[in-house]
């Protein structure tokens, strides 16, 4: 082995050429290359071919019994009526999306800000964890629309109410996942760290809260997708614009394709914010793409 080294390091040291790859073998890797990437858009494929299928399966049932049974519009519209009712009040939809959008964000960036450094502080003092935790679980025991009325009352009809109500119902996951994610640290490399006297909040930052962000990604990815039910009920308690407001007037006027659009536009909004926090947690830990990923053989 050592004389392979010392060979190689005297071609590197003299200036020898490498004898460049001959064309066949350059078209082998080329074809290599290109079953490769037939491989990942055939896994694309199959990854969406199913989804798309069942909805293709249920919009089509939804359509023919909708025609079949006559049903009137006031009852159940047909999704071609609801395409229709999407880009004739486009203008209204985005109008009150984007002030849904906006108590969505701002209650799950509250819920986040508040909820991982409450959680580390539980995770570093024991005694604030028994002392806090009971609660915790309870702020999930009490029926959303309870508070709802209470939070319109004291911090109006703005969008002061609907954030706080967004951030309640998102906080709940945050703080469990982030707990459990630090509690779920490698022992032994926490051990490591302390013989090398590493300090406690050293090991904190070096250690557990990389260990802990899958947990974390985790609870952000559920807790965003479900703020809009927070959003949505504190816009239906009281509210002067959003989605759950339209879709409370459009119900009253028994406009119900479009209610049934504002649920469309709700479901798009949820999916596309899991869909970046899906792309952020990629972005934050390229690792894990790594850890499993399926050996090829």
């Amino acid at each position: 082995m050592r004389r392979v080294v010392k060979a190689v390091s005297f071609w590197c040291c003299h200036g020898c050429e490498i004898e460049p790859l001959a064309d066949g073998h350059i078209s082998h890797i080329q074809t290599e290359d290109g079953f490769l990437l037939l491989r990942t858009q055939i896994s694309m494929f199959s990854k969406f071919a199913a989804p798309v299928a069942i909805l293709l399966i249920v919009v089509g049932v939804w359509e023919g019994v909708v025609y079949l049974f006559e049903m009137p519009r006031y009852i159940l519209p047909a999704p071609s009526k609801i395409v229709v009712t999407l880009f004739a009040e486009y203008a209204q939809l985005l109008k009150h999306t984007i002030v849904t959008l906006q108590e969505m964000l701002l209650g799950f960036l509250l819920a986040v800000g508040i909820g991982v450094p409450l959680a580390v502080l539980m995770f570093e003092f024991p005694a604030l964890e028994k002392a806090l935790y009971p609660y915790v679980i309870g702020s999930q025991t009490v029926p959303v629309f309870a508070i709802a009325p209470l939070l319109v009352i004291w911090f109006g009809f703005g969008i002061a109410s609907k954030v706080i109500m967004a951030a309640l119902i998102v906080f709940f996951a945050i703080v469990l996942n982030t707990l459990d994610g630090l509690k779920s640290t490698d022992p032994d490399t926490v051990n490591l760290l302390r013989i090398l006297r590493a300090t406690r909040w050293q090991i904190l930052w070096k250690v557990r809260i990389p260990s802990a962000l899958p947990f974390i990604f985790s609870g952000a990815k559920i807790g965003i997708s479900i703020s809009t039910i927070g959003a949505v009920i504190g816009e239906w308690v009281g509210a002067k614009a959003g989605l759950g407001y339209l879709m409370l007037y459009a119900n009253g006027q028994l406009q119900i394709s479009l209610v049934f659009a504002a649920i469309f536009c709700l479901t798009i909004l949820g999916l596309s914010l899991f869909g970046l926090m899906t792309l952020l947690e990629r972005y934050a830990m390229p690792w894990r793409q790594h850890q499993y990923e399926k050996p090829d053989f």
